[in-house]
């Protein structure tokens, strides 16, 4: 682990390679949206025998597979049905109350102008589900349920065919539960993985529908091919590994080592790649996280992958006051941000740049993750500074519409238009307003 003092913290944020050389990659999944484009399902079969388990002849899976993925589910492993059931419900109860603050309207904004707006979900959305290194089940909930919240007409589910030609069980169950709970929509599956999926979806193929907008994790392939697709098809955002940054009070005398460590390390097992960092009060503290997060190494079994991520990117930053380690959480943006400190709720006002905020040592980052109905697909790299996490928003638009009728308001928009326009040099716009100001004063 790396340990440093606030006042170097600054010539090392600066210094790190934040952009990955991502040109051999990029040039590769410019070529399988290329050939996607031109061969449809074929090409998509190629890519998959040679990225995914195996190739399927027909994508899309059966309803009937779906359901039986869940009563498999429920004979074999109950409690992780009944977790999944507890978790759909909480995403479902929070993304309605989401889907609560977007809402039409229409306001007569000055005399006979009436300006308003329609919310109106897209039409087809897909929830892109990664199942490589692990299979994410909770990512299929996370995703689908607030696109069902939304009222999406025609959902689709793409993850990854497994040897036997499906997606990992497990996800199917949990999008069969996930559309059990809100089946407000129609729900599809397909089994296509990678970049290749992102492109058959933002483009179409002969089995394989067009969507409107595709969300979900995923590796730097996927990542790539949503980046070098948006505007063809709509995205949540770009994102790059996990991260996590949590600020603790003294570890020596009130705040937990071993919490912090626990959840730096839970971030740390996802890949080699994720990024676990802490800000603490002073250097013992900084020695008893760095001792703590090597003992509690030794029983975890994903420590070779938690190892490698906190030795090429784990950071332990010593802060001097509170103001100092605002000013660092805010600069690094994290994408999960725990405040382990004694009264937390003193520090919220000032922090700004984060996916989610987790209040409290009892607030554990794994509980935004699965089970209280928070979203856990998060802006990363930085991005928290201009955007927020997935959520009903994404699935949906706001379209504005204007209606007009004789009043001083209207009279008095038109002379405006028609001056702007005449300074921009747009006579055309001029006289389209010009004509209407005629109209309203007779």
């Amino acid at each position: 682990m790396k340990i440093l003092n606030a006042d170097e913290f600054d010539a090392y944020w600066n210094k790190r390679n934040t952009a990955e050389n991502h040109t051999a990659a990029e040039t590769a999944v410019k070529d399988i949206i290329a050939e996607i484009r031109l061969n449809g399902d074929r090409a998509v079969k190629t890519f998959a025998a040679k990225f995914d388990k195996s190739s399927p002849e027909i994508f899309e899976v059966p309803r009937h597979m779906v359901q039986k993925a869940v009563t498999d589910l429920e004979a074999n492993d109950p409690d992780l049905v009944r977790a999944l059931k507890f978790s759909a419900g909480n995403i479902w109860r929070f993304s309605e109350l989401q889907r609560s603050q977007f809402r039409d309207f229409e306001t007569e904004i000055a005399p006979g102008v009436f300006t308003g707006q329609r919310v109106i979900p897209v039409e087809r959305a897909a929830v892109y589900v990664p199942a490589g290194r692990f299979p994410l089940i909770s990512t299929a909930l996370m995703g689908l349920v607030p696109a069902f919240c939304a009222g999406v007409g025609d959902v689709i589910l793409a993850s990854p065919p497994l040897e036997d030609g499906l997606p990992d069980k497990r996800i199917l169950a949990a999008a069969g539960i996930a559309s059990a709970t809100c089946s407000r929509s129609e729900l599809r599956v397909f089994a296509i993985g990678g970049a290749q999926a992102i492109a058959a979806l933002a483009l179409g193929t002969e089995t394989i529908p067009r969507c409107d907008v595709i969300v979900g994790p995923g590796n730097k392939y996927v990542a790539l091919a949503k980046r070098l697709l948006y505007g063809e098809t709509g995205i949540d955002f770009v994102a790059g590994p996990t991260d996590v940054l949590i600020i603790t009070g003294d570890l020596q005398k009130g705040s937990s080592a071993n919490l912090t460590a626990a959840d730096m390390l839970a971030q740390a097992e996802h890949d080699p790649d994720a990024r676990a960092r802490a800000l603490v009060p002073n250097r013992e503290s900084a020695d008893l996280l760095a001792r703590t997060l090597s003992s509690r190494l030794a029983d975890l079994s994903t420590a070779s992958t938690a190892r490698a991520s906190l030795e090429s990117g784990g950071l332990i930053i010593i802060y001097n006051n509170k103001d100092e380690a605002t000013r660092i959480a805010n600069t690094i943006a994290p994408e999960h941000l725990e405040l382990q400190t004694a009264n937390p709720e003193a520090w919220v006002q000032g922090l700004r740049n984060y996916g989610s905020l987790f209040i409290g040592e009892a607030s554990a980052e794994v509980l935004g993750d699965y089970s209280v109905g928070i979203n856990h697909t998060l802006p990363t790299s930085g991005s928290a500074r201009f955007t927020g996490g997935l959520s009903v928003r994404h699935f949906l638009k706001t379209a504005t519409s204007l209606r007009c009728s004789s009043g001083s308001g209207y009279t008095e928009a038109l002379k405006a238009a028609e001056c702007i326009a005449r300074a921009e040099g747009l006579s055309g716009h001029a006289a389209s307003a010009a004509m209407r100001s005629t109209s309203a004063k007779t």
